[in-house]
């Protein structure tokens, strides 16, 4: 029904509140699916399992994708820790911008 690539778009609108950038660009979102009858399922990661708004942050991912994508009937987060995010996983802007300061 949608392809990751949509799904991806969809969860671009989730801004990481502590650092600024979206979770894509970041680098955290590691996969999306959509099945045949709308459910997505996005595999993201956090930047550490300390975060404080893990909790939230799944819940905006969830939210956007049925925001976003119209036809997806359900949505579902699943937090992974492995591979462990680093910043090498962040887009170049993203990299240029806190590479410094992580």
């Amino acid at each position: 029904m949608y392809t990751k690539e949509e799904i991806f778009e969809a969860v671009s609108t989730v801004i990481d509140p502590e650092v600024g950038f979206n979770l894509v660009a970041l680098g955290l979102i590691y996969d999306a699916v959509c099945d045949e009858e709308g459910n997505v399922t996005v595999t993201m990661t956090l930047s550490t399992k300390a975060c404080p708004l893990h909790q939230m942050i799944i819940q905006w991912v969830e939210e956007a994708v049925l925001r976003e994508l119209p036809d997806a009937k359900n949505a579902e987060a699943i937090v992974v820790w492995e591979p462990e995010w680093n910043i090498s996983m962040a887009s170049d802007e993203v990299k240029e911008k806190l590479g410094g300061s992580l």
